[in-house]
């Protein structure tokens, strides 16, 4: 593509952060048509930018190849033998595109960096005296960067639905669709982001009795040991925990009339493919900017206890101890948000 220019945009982790940068990606590429990326991850993240015109993906196995000082070096001559760069994108501001950014400065390379408003988001989740306001979405703060290198970054918010036919292999497990299927990824990073077990299964316990089916998204040991167990408990319940791989998740989510999450990965996955999340918020606040992509204030069930948010993360432990902004939320109350899309 003759006079097209090259970026490198880099974002390693975590997984809802990666997905998040997607819409933004695509903007970039669609309202700058001179534009063309390499997009650098980890190669689980994949599947995320399958099927984008004008990007190439770069998996960067961190763990492995590319590990510590020496596999950032390696990863620095690969990096470049693919190609010229224009400019550098930094969605991460990690240690490791620090140590990178360093490197392609030698060659005078313009490079823009991620601001993560960590000072207002100190505020936000400082108690007492919170300062509680809506903060710059991070999606926002994605298209800052490229914004930055001079391009057009016009972000619509809107949910669009991607429905994908199913392959053989996934109806296999799943069945035709002949009723509404509500996904559910029960779990989170951290305790203060992960509804409580026992209440869960009473949000389950009370979709068993509509006519609908549940899919159950996970990753850990553990969680495929609990959601196996709901399996078995519940007829209308199937858990896909490592039966099912990206590929095969992302399809499944299009074809979900709704899915339930944390504030985690599994809001973030449904955004890429226009299918409506009801959220379940603890210790975090979607006012720190993470609410999924074209997703609904509306559809967020969160307690307004007074000290939270108490974490961007989630992963500051509750000083009350409790965890009550997670327990003050009543199983019914989930459901009923569900209900609306079925």
């Amino acid at each position: 593509m003759d006079g097209a220019k090259h970026l490198l945009v880099m974002r390693f982790s975590s997984m809802g952060d990666v997905a998040m940068t997607v819409p933004v990606v695509k903007a970039v590429l669609a309202q700058n048509p001179d534009v063309i990326i390499t997009y650098v991850s980890r190669p689980a993240f994949a599947e995320f930018f399958a099927d984008i015109s004008r990007l190439t993906f770069f998996a960067a196995d961190v763990t492995n190849e590319y590990k510590g000082m020496l596999g950032l070096v390696k990863f620095y001559t690969h990096i470049r033998v693919n190609g010229r760069y224009d400019g550098v994108a930094d969605l991460h501001n990690s240690l490791r595109t620090r140590i990178l950014r360093n490197m392609f400065r030698f060659y005078g390379m313009p490079f823009i960096v991620i601001d993560k408003g960590k000072a207002e988001k100190k505020l936000l989740t400082r108690f007492p005296n919170k300062v509680l306001k809506p903060l710059k979405r991070t999606v926002e703060r994605y298209a800052d960067v490229f914004r930055a290198l001079g391009l057009t970054v016009n972000l619509d918010y809107q949910l669009v639905k991607q429905p994908q036919s199913l392959t053989d292999d996934i109806t296999k497990l799943t069945d035709v669709k002949n009723q509404p299927w509500i996904g559910i990824t029960p779990f989170a990073q951290y305790k203060g982001k992960t509804y409580p077990i026992e209440k869960m299964e009473k949000v389950i316990e009370a979709l068993s009795t509509k006519n609908v089916k549940v899919f159950l998204f996970g990753g850990s040991p553990f969680e495929q040991e609990v959601c196996a167990a709901w399996e078995a408990k519940f007829s209308n319940v199937i858990s896909v925990i490592r039966k099912l791989n990206m590929r095969q998740e992302l399809a499944l989510i299009s074809q979900l009339n709704v899915m339930l999450s944390m504030d985690s990965a599994g809001m973030h996955l449904a955004s890429l493919k226009g299918t409506p999340v009801v959220s379940i918020w603890g210790a975090t606040h979607h006012y720190a900017g993470f609410l999924g992509y074209g997703q609904s204030e509306n559809d967020i069930v969160a307690d307004d206890i007074e000290c939270r948010p108490c974490s961007v993360f989630g992963n500051k432990p509750c000083f009350r101890k409790d965890y009550a902004c997670m327990y003050n939320i009543a199983p019914q109350t989930v459901v009923n948000s569900l209900l609306k899309f079925i």
